[in-house]
């Protein structure tokens, strides 16, 4: 009888982005297993359980949080995939989320809100919240200035003090990175602690898309949503192929976010010239269903030739190419998050059939949209447990 492997999942179970990396080897397993899982409840940075020291096991997938926690994980001499980023030196092979890819979209989130500034609020204690606030100043250089600010670690209240002494230095209006969903919340917090409006005078973005937590801020956080679970199941496949001997280097396995979940703490049009920025609104909320340039035209009425100029001039781009953009990426948040079938797809974003999406989609993208979905989208099991809005 053929053994089944017996697999340690050292993984918390207290936020979404851990979560979603369960549904991920889940995913995998239904698939490839059977595996024999052992999987304990633990906060995040919890240390190694004293079972898995005289454990029978065959390998673990794991948040490796600290460097004590890499040694004792090292000492067992068991096949070991970190799913976390928070050391700066690789002891294992890892899979985490593309920081520049995350940083990027976030960037574009707000440099297409007109922001003319930006800023950063990080978190010392990790690599990964020093690479993603690297790489946001990178990708916000052409647009504007770029500030990172690191609050000392402490109680939460101080913490929110301290963030609201720095938001009142900032120069406004101002679109703030927070390094994940929970600083987030507390530059909300902060924003009303120091009077400041929220988006109006600071427009704050979060990291991991955790949906309960945004939805419960004030005003709801937008959020770049990780893929979790493509994580996940990829930890899966490399810690199959480690346990069954096959040679692993110990490399970074970077994985692309998603995309942006919308919500009212972005929700601003940053322009000089109102009524662009009513453009800008009316694009945000109907460019997905298939609004076009004279649907723009009737919502917000003006000379053509007047729209074409003046949008340039807010925003740099045209308002055509500016709608197929958010259109294309409506597209691609339903091809890697839903299994809707690509004439569905068409459908619910305004396309008249299917060719004429597969046309625009290869043209933009390169690929077709299965190729795409295939490349970025994982599984059936995977593009269901992530929801993009």
């Amino acid at each position: 009888m053929k053994k089944v492997p017996k697999v340690a999942l050292l993984i918390e179970t207290s936020n979404s982005y851990a979560r979603e990396l369960l549904h991920g080897v889940r995913a995998w397993v239904r698939e490839h297993g059977p595996w024999s899982i052992r999987l304990t409840e633990q906060g995040r940075g919890a240390a190694v359980p004293a079972w898995l020291k005289g454990w029978d096991g065959d390998g673990v997938i794991a948040r490796v949080e600290s460097a004590r926690i890499a040694r004792e994980l090292r000492a067992t001499g068991l096949p070991v995939i970190d799913v976390s980023a928070a050391l700066p030196n690789l002891v294992f092979p890892r899979v985490a989320t593309d920081a520049e890819a995350t940083a990027k979209l976030a960037a574009q989130h707000l440099i297409e809100r007109g922001l003319p500034r930006f800023a950063y609020c990080g978190d010392e204690r990790f690599h990964w919240a020093r690479r993603r606030g690297e790489a946001f100043a990178a990708a916000t250089s052409g647009a504007g200035s770029c500030v990172i600010f690191v609050p000392k670690t402490g109680a939460v209240d101080d913490e929110v003090l301290e963030i609201a002494r720095w938001l009142k230095t900032l120069v406004r209006p101002v679109g703030v990175l927070a390094c994940l969903d929970l600083r987030g919340q507390q530059v909300l917090a902060a924003c009303r602690l120091a009077g400041l409006s929220v988006p109006d005078e600071v427009a704050v973005i979060g990291v991991h898309n955790d949906e309960l937590l945004c939805e419960l801020c004030d005003p709801p956080l937008s959020s770049v949503i990780p893929n979790g679970p493509r994580a996940g199941y990829e930890a899966a496949a490399l810690l199959r192929r480690a346990m069954t001997g096959k040679p692993l280097r110990v490399v970074l396995h970077e994985i692309a976010p998603l995309g942006v979940a919308s919500r009212q703490s972005t929700d601003v049009a940053a322009v000089g010239d109102v009524k662009i920025a009513d453009v800008v609104r009316f694009m945000r909320e109907r460019a997905a269903s298939g609004a076009n340039v004279a649907d723009v035209l009737r919502a917000v009425p003006m000379a053509r030739t007047a729209l074409e100029r003046r949008f340039k001039a807010a925003l740099g781009t045209t308002p055509h190419a500016h709608l197929r953009k958010l259109r294309m990426e409506r597209v691609k948040e339903l091809l890697v998050s839903t299994t809707l079938p690509v004439g569905e797809v068409a459908a619910t974003t305004g396309f008249e059939n299917p060719e004429y999406l597969s046309a625009m989609f290869r043209r933009e993208c390169g690929l077709s949209p299965r190729e795409f979905r295939a490349r970025h989208g994982g599984k059936t099991d995977i593009r269901q447990a992530s929801k993009v809005r």
